[in-house]
């Protein structure tokens, strides 16, 4: 009797669910029926308002000529691939995969293309009535510039039941696009202000009608567009010009710290960051398939081994060159030069290309004109990171106080007890981790070739010297400055002659501020 109670709702439900999808089947199939008969337009609306959430893969099939019905069953199905003479298709009812089939045991459901027209726009239509938010407001953007006579009515009717003000406001543009090609003034200020190329389309093409009011509202409205545009082309400016500040940062932050310590102009810090990058290189090859996990160890790793470099460098070469600085250098332009013959020989002389991560791909739309590169943007995030971090190394670690104390008076420190040769090797060896840092950075929005560091050691050292030698704040401000003037001047002066102008700015600006913008204090800033 318990079996009984228990086995007889399970077969209820069996039952029940097995009635409604063989009731769904006989419907679908009746509605693709109707795409065999004669008048296909009224089958097309008949699927669109059927609500059959498999409507959109049977009109898109439809629209393809992938649509077909088997001789000898009549089973719909839809052509998967169609080389050769068999044909691989699943069923367009139930979406199991069927397998190769005949062609010649195929009949295909025919269109022509004002029927393809009509699917376009009921496919428009379509994703106006689905529950996803995006989806409505994609499509309703999708409609700019494809509203037709036969759209007009449904398109209105959907506007005013729109409940999102951003589906009803790109609506009401497709309509105002259609309405102003024919000749409506009163639909001119919809457009007005709107950064959509469709609608600039409309405009300009309105602003040489033979209408004088038609042309004088539309020329009012691209005039207000043109502004908007021009602001958006500034902050996309801006945007750039933060991004390789950001760059410029990374790249010199290192070089201004044993610049500001040891006083030695390392000329092999732009191969400190290539290692850097050929580290974030590395790692994707240990690591195949997961860029994002290779990049994010990425970043301890070029730390480390920049910073081994850094240590072998001062320990073999710069401490025997102390207080002789056209000597140091020439010895680590030297070193740079085995450097870069180094990698290419066991590596390559080729550029190689680091994967970016999925997560970094991509950008974020503010609005029509003006988008942002996700992998810029986390670059000025992560140069605010590293800045952050080593002012707090400087700020509140024992290894800062000591590296303060020997920049603003070696001998002085010394006496005090501090060695002087351990703070330099360990600032060498921060400052190179640094560069290595800037390395795995620079991978995600260049190739990493051998010359990778040299378009960046100059630049590093007019941020240096054009920020005050040895100041985190100094480097922070002029890095940022740098790469916005640069990227303001290119666009009419050209990247050579930019580069030409910021570097003459900043030979002016020394013989004012030889110190730079914020100067070292102490004995050593003195002298």
């Amino acid at each position: 009797m318990s079996i009984r109670r228990w086995l007889t709702p399970v077969l209820l439900a069996w039952l029940t669910a097995w009635t409604g999808l063989a009731a769904a089947e006989t419907d679908g199939q009746a509605l693709l029926n109707n795409l065999t008969e004669r008048d296909k337009a009224a089958a097309v609306t008949a699927i669109a308002e059927s609500g059959d959430p498999r409507a959109r893969r049977w009109l898109e099939a439809f629209a393809d000529n992938k649509l077909s019905r088997m001789k000898d069953s009549g089973q719909f199905v839809v052509v998967l691939e169609n080389r050769g003479r068999d044909w691989t298709v699943e069923g367009a009812l139930t979406g199991e995969a069927i397998g190769e089939v005949s062609r010649r045991n195929l009949d295909r459901v025919r269109i022509n293309n004002a029927m393809r027209s009509q699917i376009a726009n009921t496919l428009a239509l379509l994703d106006l009535t689905v529950d996803d938010i995006d989806q409505r407001r994609q499509a309703a953007g999708d409609l700019r510039g494809q509203v037709d006579e036969d759209l007009v009515g449904p398109v209105e009717t959907l506007m005013n039941q729109a409940s999102d003000e951003d589906v009803r406001e790109k609506l009401a543009q497709a309509l105002a696009i259609y309405r102003v090609e024919q000749g409506d003034v009163s639909a001119v200020s919809v457009l007005s202000g709107s950064l959509n190329s469709d609608a600039r389309s409309a405009l300009n093409g309105a602003a040489g009608s033979d209408d004088p009011a038609m042309a004088a509202a539309a020329q009012e409205a691209m005039a207000s567009i043109e502004q908007k545009l021009k602001l958006n082309k500034a902050a996309e400016t801006l945007y750039f010009g933060l991004s390789l500040g950001s760059v410029l940062v990374l790249a010199a932050i290192g070089l201004a710290i044993t610049f500001g310590v040891m006083g030695v102009i390392n000329m092999a810090h732009g191969e400190l960051i290539m290692l850097g990058a050929y580290t974030s290189w590395g790692m994707q090859q240990l690591l195949p398939g997961q860029p994002g996990l290779a990049l994010i160890l990425a970043i301890p790793a070029g730390f480390l081994v920049s910073a081994f470099a850094g240590i072998i460098i001062e320990r073999s070469v710069i401490q025997f060159l102390k207080g002789r600085p056209l000597e140091t250098l020439l010895a680590t332009f030297g070193v740079s030069l085995i450097l870069q013959q180094l990698v290419r020989t066991v590596i390559s002389p080729l550029n190689r290309t680091v994967v970016t991560p999925e997560w970094m791909s991509g950008s974020i739309m503010i609005n029509e004109a003006l988008s942002l590169t996700l992998n810029r943007l986390y670059i000025i995030g992560f140069a605010l990171v590293v800045f952050a971090g080593l002012m707090l190394v400087m700020r509140r670690t024992r290894l800062g106080l000591d590296v303060r104390a020997v920049t603003q008076n070696r001998a002085m420190a010394r006496s005090m007890g501090i060695r002087a040769t351990r703070v330099d090797i360990m600032t060498f060896a921060l400052g190179s981790g640094v560069a290595g840092l800037a390395g795995v950075a620079l991978s995600q929005i260049t190739n990493v070739g051998p010359n990778l560091g040299q378009n960046y050691i100059v630049d590093s050292f007019m941020v240096v010297v054009f920020g005050g030698v040895g100041n985190l704040w100094g480097t922070l401000v002029a890095g940022l400055s740098l790469g916005t003037i640069n990227q303001l001047l290119e666009p009419w002066a050209g990247a050579v002659l930019a580069k030409v102008v910021v570097l003459v700015f900043i030979i002016l600006f020394i013989q004012k501020r030889p110190r730079g913008l914020f100067p070292q204090k102490g004995r050593a800033a003195e002298g």
